[in-house]
């Protein structure tokens, strides 16, 4: 399957090589590429990865995966075309975080709003899941605790595309909780908050969400 990665960070390049290892075709992409940026990355993915333009890889991809910055979201979409939204799984890995100098991040919506919403509202005719905005990028793919597999959050409108997302995450070692449609975000997105003040405190990013039943 063709995976198409908006954003170039550490989220962008730890999915791109968990999708790439499990054989699907994966392309990053930023707003200007900078090949000598992701020299690495492409080393170590091969023949499975590349590297184009936000317009580029929106085509390319059968599934787009938004990892950019919250303030950014809006303006990739824009750049890479809604239309080449159309249809697709658009899984939003994104948390609305507000930064400001000398300051743990804030979260720039909540309660009544989230940026899971707010993408659905820009992408009408996508299909948009939440996850992967709960755990830190060193964990996303293959994470490994003592107590066993983590638990991930998802959310969105579109059951098939949650169950594709579920078998996603299936395949990189977690355990999934399906929390219902897009607006449980309003609920997710201050989860990650939670893991990232947790971050702060600790100075580790050694830490997951584990949902335990009887």
């Amino acid at each position: 399957m063709n995976i198409g990665i908006l954003g170039s960070g550490n989220v962008a390049q730890a999915l791109g090589r968990g999708f790439a290892h499990l054989g699907h075709e994966v392309m990053l992409s930023s707003r200007i590429p900078e090949q000598g940026k992701l020299a690495n990355w492409l080393k170590d993915i091969g023949k499975n990865g590349s590297y184009e333009t936000f317009a580029d890889t929106a085509t390319f991809g059968e599934v787009i995966i938004l990892a950019v910055r919250w303030s950014g979201v809006e303006n990739a979409i824009q750049l890479a075309g809604i239309e080449h939204f159309k249809g697709k799984l658009v899984i939003d890995c994104t948390n609305p975080l507000r930064f400001a100098a000398n300051q743990a991040p804030t979260l720039d919506l909540g309660h009544s709003d989230s940026a899971g919403e707010s993408i659905q509202r820009w992408l009408p005719d996508a299909r948009v899941v939440k996850a992967f905005n709960t755990i830190g990028s060193p964990h996303m793919v293959n994470p490994v605790f003592p107590d066993g597999p983590p638990t991930t959050f998802i959310c969105g409108n579109d059951a098939v595309a949650k169950e594709l997302v579920t078998r996603f995450l299936y395949d990189f070692g977690w355990g999934v909780v399906d929390s219902g449609d897009i607006t449980a975000s309003r609920y997710l997105e201050p989860l990650a908050m939670l893991w990232i003040l947790y971050a702060i405190h600790t100075g580790s990013s050694d830490h997951a969400f584990k949902l335990l039943r009887k």
